[in-house]
């Protein structure tokens, strides 16, 4: 046993009819953890377009999760309110990064911003080996949250909000 056979990947062989060594997966088998049934979540698209929705619902679990990704991953570029204006400026980033706030962003489909998350926008490289597509997807959520807080018309306020604001002179 201490001086079995062994051989490297993709190294001819001659124990097999083929020749090779490595071995193709077995027709209908799914390694294990890779079995990517929920079509949305793990692409971020619907058919054959971005996804429009989000593809489990949204907690208050989720929205934290989300910001703790954000801040890490994000927050140095787009800063922590999505403006762009991040820490990367000052180190002679030539180029603001995208603005979460514009009319653009806002108007963009869910499946739009965890595409980009997934595989990089412009020159922002893709966090696809280092983000979990679920943390991808609460990401997306907070951006939401960040494009609304940062957006409000007052008036969108419930009452005891917008009094409660009012007598703080805002």
């Amino acid at each position: 046993m201490a001086t079995k056979g062994r051989s490297r990947p993709l190294e001819p062989s001659a124990f097999f009819k083929d020749g090779r060594s490595a071995r193709p997966q077995p027709e209908g088998t799914v390694a294990q953890g890779q079995l990517h049934d929920n079509v949305p979540l793990y692409t971020g698209m619907q058919g054959s377009k971005l996804s429009m929705t989000f593809p489990f619902k949204i907690t208050r679990a989720t929205l934290e999760r989300g910001q703790d990704r954000y801040n890490i991953f994000c927050a140095p570029c787009h800063d922590k309110a999505g403006t762009g204006n991040g820490a990367v400026l000052a180190f002679g980033f030539e180029r603001a990064p995208n603005s979460f706030q514009s009319s653009k962003m806002r108007d963009a489909v869910p499946g739009y911003f965890y595409n980009a998350i997934t595989n990089g926008f412009g020159i922002m490289n893709g966090y696809a080996a280092q983000i979990r597509p679920e943390d991808r997807w609460a990401i997306v959520a907070y951006i939401r949250a960040l494009q609304l807080s940062q957006n409000a018309n007052i008036s969108e306020l419930p009452d005891e909000d917008r009094q409660q604001l009012e007598k703080a002179g805002r």
